[in-house]
């Protein structure tokens, strides 16, 4: 992964590494130069309230000569903040009866892809896993969850386009529970976080769902695109209270110099992203991982 997030940070990472550089070229911190790793980090939408946090950090440790400091500092401190959200780990429980993990997001951060995408990386573990194409909204949502199915061949349960989406979740769960599947994964529609019937209409999904297998949804995952970077936290607040959100998926990593959302999204969602998208094709759907995501922003070994 660590190779992936690099060549997907790297419009982040240079704007990044140059204002660490000039931080750590003097024999002590230069007030203008950390003004401008500040203005960095605030582009890479790391967010203001973490930014601050961040500089107050480096501020304190303002003796640090020109040894690469700095960028150790920043390094400790940004996993710290993505390692205290990480929680349980969702995929330690496959295998151990089916679980059901929902994908919910606004319209166009690629939710179908993703759920896409996690089924091929689910099935080449090892594990058997159904497609619920509960986007019934879009109608060529399903068709593009058929063609993903047969190309990966996993099962694909779907209704008639304008049906009703909790009763897809329904014969999803039961279909996956009498064939003894070891996951779910069931595509929502998109949906504007502002309109309330819409995200009301999630809580009625969970519940259809809980019916059917006890405990379930296990997971549900906020998709955003990173390329949208602090729209995302807006998006992320009404979500959690309807939808019950556990994780994020930032999609599209590989196409914004916003790569710092993670840090954004961990420090005022308190939420942890589970996986992150950084290419086109199936595989290209990884775990998130904290220490390769900072080194992919500062740099190898954030220096």
């Amino acid at each position: 992964m660590a190779g992936l997030l690099t060549r997907a940070l790297a419009r982040s990472r240079e704007r990044l590494s140059g204002a660490l550089a000039r931080l750590t070229s003097g024999s002590a911190f230069d007030a203008a130069a950390l003004e401008s790793l500040e203005e960095a980090l605030i582009a890479a939408d790391v967010g203001p309230t973490t930014v601050a946090e961040l500089i107050d950090q480096l501020r304190k440790e303002s003796t640090l000569k020109a040894n690469g400091g700095a960028a150790t500092v920043l390094a400790a401190a940004m996993t710290e903040i993505l390692d205290g959200v990480e929680g349980a780990d969702p995929e330690a429980m496959l295998g151990q009866g089916t679980r059901v993990w929902l994908l919910v997001g606004v319209n166009g951060t690629g939710k179908t892809t993703t759920a896409a995408k996690l089924a091929s990386r689910f099935t080449v573990a090892g594990h058997s896993v159904i497609l619920g194409a509960a986007d019934t909204f879009r109608a060529a949502a399903a068709e593009q969850l058929r063609v993903w199915g047969g190309r990966l061949e996993v099962p694909v349960v779907a209704h008639r386009a304008g049906g009703d989406p909790a009763a897809v979740v329904y014969d999803t769960c039961e279909a996956a529970l009498a064939r003894q599947h070891d996951l779910a994964l069931i595509d929502t529609a998109g949906r504007l976080h502002t309109h309330d019937n819409l995200m009301a209409e999630l809580d009625k999904i969970r519940r259809v769902a809980g019916k059917v297998i006890q405990g379930a949804p296990h997971e549900v995952l906020l998709v955003l695109d990173a390329t949208t970077g602090q729209n995302g936290l807006r998006q992320a607040e009404q979500f959690v209270t309807h939808a019950g959100v556990t994780g994020l998926v930032l999609a599209k990593l590989d196409g914004t110099a916003r790569g710092g959302v993670a840090l954004a999204i961990a420090r005022s969602m308190g939420l942890p992203v589970r996986y992150v998208g950084v290419g086109e094709s199936a595989t290209d759907m990884q775990r998130f991982d904290a220490a390769a995501y900072v080194d992919g922003l500062l740099g190898s070994n954030g220096a």
